[in-house]
């Protein structure tokens, strides 16, 4: 942050000085003069009192302590977190780090440095870890922080209309209750890892600006936890072959969803039940050269793809590196200053068409719609987001399979504004992968949504269509590890004869002993659509006795509609069965969230 009148106590000269000379200096450079800096003002300490030992002493009681939360669904602002934590306690400073929801008011008001990311969710919503939190300081109970200096990180995806809400609620309120933000909030896209770098170099800078360059004590920088480092990872994929590519669904279905086995031999990747494999897609071909020819361009023209300088011809780049599928408003705010259109200026002063605009349409449909005057490639994908990984839940178990992982991908395929589209990854995989190609994959860690740590405990597993993912890779872990015990799988989608995923695997776990219980919705085998929540709620006198006996309640798929359904049924049984009002029934949820015992891992 360049210094100024308003954050530094130099004169507009000193600052501008100062800060040209900042410019040229490297981070150890940088040290160096906070050490040349300080020493002298800690021995005028110890020669005023006569003790070199009071002089460290007076420095030891500078501020060393940083508190990093989060807020987590998915596990990438938990990454983060743990990360940074890491880096943190590298640098001498002794870090407490936690979810935003197991945080005491009174630690957050005697909070010195805090540092929170947070991702969130669908239409705006805290992650299931932040929910307390959040609740907490937009309540009357929310604590005074005078004193605190805080800075939010915001994960978020801005193909959604409340583009990192959580972290601009938290951040916004933070200062309402009196926190000093001691660096800028920064907002992340799906491709978060430079932004999230920058921030944590920003405020790592304020914090070692402030900070004695003397020990404080207690942790060292050999102390700190190192995550075990891999060749292949999110920012180096491994090259999978492709081993299997089935369509589950029988002739006649309304749907296609694949079962698709990746051989991950020379990966060195290992994965737990719940994990997610994440996989860049391919932009469909067809759909590049339509854009490069509306465009007028030579599709071999070198365009620089990142910050290191890799350069590669403008079609390889739009087939591997940049996402033309999805419109989203920054974009389009960009493309209005880019591309010199009047019709496209006129949209964007009409902010309800605008976001009108944007649903079901992608980058072909802007440029046909609103042609820019002559755009060079080069310029063109500056305004692009990087092609962002597609997460899909580990569908196999490790220990049943090591060198390969299972994934369960239903084709999104829709018609818009005239046009038949599908989703980028779900397309390729059901239109353009065959056995023996090869997909860029990496293992993403999802610490939210584990198995039990007793495996006695029972365990409820709610999940319609390829929710069920992970919910295989469960129970084939279990098999593997040779337990059974007290697990029950709710299981819906359309047809029972053309869309029943997995029937004989689910059979055979039943006859072993596996898996206890399994209850079926099929919505459309019926006059009257029936779901899962709707069997839940028929066997509502056993699921509270299972909650009641200590059961893990486990759910996965639709976020918009299934989750919330579910999340009311549960509701209602815990009303009806438990004789609860609905603020009661809300505070069990909430237990068990904070117990880890209602887990869901919902998109």
């Amino acid at each position: 942050m360049p210094l100024s009148v308003q954050n530094s106590p130099f004169s507009k000269e000193q600052a501008e000085q100062l800060n040209r000379l900042l410019e040229t200096l490297s981070d150890q450079q940088k040290l160096w003069l906070s050490g040349y800096l300080t020493y002298p003002l800690a021995e005028q300490a110890a020669n005023d009192t006569g003790s070199v030992a009071v002089a460290e002493k007076t420095v030891q009681l500078a501020t060393k302590e940083v508190t990093v939360l989060y807020g987590s669904e998915t596990g990438n602002a938990q990454s983060l977190a743990e990360e940074f934590s890491a880096k943190l306690k590298e640098k001498q400073f002794k870090v407490s780090f936690s979810p935003l929801d197991a945080v005491k008011p009174r630690d957050l008001k005697n909070a010195k440095h805090l540092l929170i990311i947070t991702s969130t969710q669908g239409e705006g919503d805290p992650p299931d870890n932040a929910l307390s939190f959040y609740e907490l300081i937009h309540s009357r109970k929310a604590p005074k922080l005078d004193g605190v200096k805080f800075s939010v990180l915001a994960l978020g995806d801005q193909s959604y209309e409340f583009f990192c809400k959580t972290g601009k609620d938290i951040d916004k309120k933070l200062e309402e209750l009196g926190g000093e933000r001691f660096y800028p909030r920064v907002d992340c896209d799906v491709d978060y890892e430079e932004s999230a770098a920058e921030w944590f170099e920003g405020v790592t800078g304020v914090l070692e600006a402030s900070e004695s360059l003397y020990p404080a004590g207690g942790e060292t920088a050999g102390a700190a936890p190192k995550a075990q480092e891999t060749a292949f990872s999110k920012s180096n994929p491994f090259h999978a072959e492709v081993l299997e590519n089935i369509n589950l669904n029988w002739e006649g279905s309304n749907k296609e969803t694949h079962h698709l086995e990746l051989s991950l031999e020379g990966s060195n990747f290992t994965f737990e039940p719940g994990d997610s494999i994440g996989i860049y897609p391919e932009n469909e071909p067809e759909l590049v050269d339509r854009l490069i020819q509306k465009l007028n361009w030579n599709p071999e023209e070198p365009v620089t793809i990142n910050k290191k300088g890799d350069v590669l011809p403008i079609r390889e780049a739009l087939l591997y590196h940049y996402e033309i599928t999805r419109l989203t408003k920054p974009l389009l705010q960009q493309a209005g200053t880019l591309f010199e259109n009047s019709a496209l200026a006129t949209l964007l002063e009409k902010e309800d068409e605008a976001k009108a605009y944007l649903n079901g349409r992608d980058l072909v449909d802007l440029v046909e719609d609103f042609p820019p005057q002559k755009v060079k490639p080069e310029v063109f994908v500056k305004i692009l987001r990087k092609m962002p990984p597609r997460l899909y839940s580990i569908a196999s178990s490790y220990k049943a399979n090591p060198d390969e992982v299972h994934l369960v991908i239903a084709l999104d395929r829709f018609e818009a504004n005239g046009r038949l589209r599908s989703g980028v990854c779900s397309g390729q995989i059901a239109g353009r992968v065959k056995p023996g190609d090869r997909l860029p994959v990496y293992v993403h860690r999802n610490p939210n949504f584990k198995l039990p740590a007793d495996q006695d405990a029972p365990i409820i597993m709610i999940g319609p269509g390829t929710g069920v993912a992970p919910f295989r890779s469960f129970l084939e872990e279990r098999e593997a590890e040779g337990i059974t015990g007290r697990t029950w799988l709710f299981f819906g989608d359309q047809h029972f004869s053309t869309d029943f995923l997995y029937q004989l695997d689910w059979q055979n776990w039943m006859k072993n002993g596996v898996l206890e219980r399994m209850d079926v919705a099929f919505s459309r085998d019926q006059e009257e659509k029936v779901y899962v929540q709707h069997r839940m709620f028929e066997k509502s006198k056993d699921f509270y006795a299972w909650l009641e006996d200590g059961a893990y309640v486990y759910v996965c798929g639709d976020e918009k509609h299934m989750a919330r359904d579910v999340h009311e049924a549960l509701i209602e049984i815990l009303e009806k069965e438990g004789n609860m009002t609905r603020e009661e029934a809300e505070g069990y949820l909430k237990d068990m969230r904070q117990q880890k015992r209602y887990q869901r891992d919902v998109y």
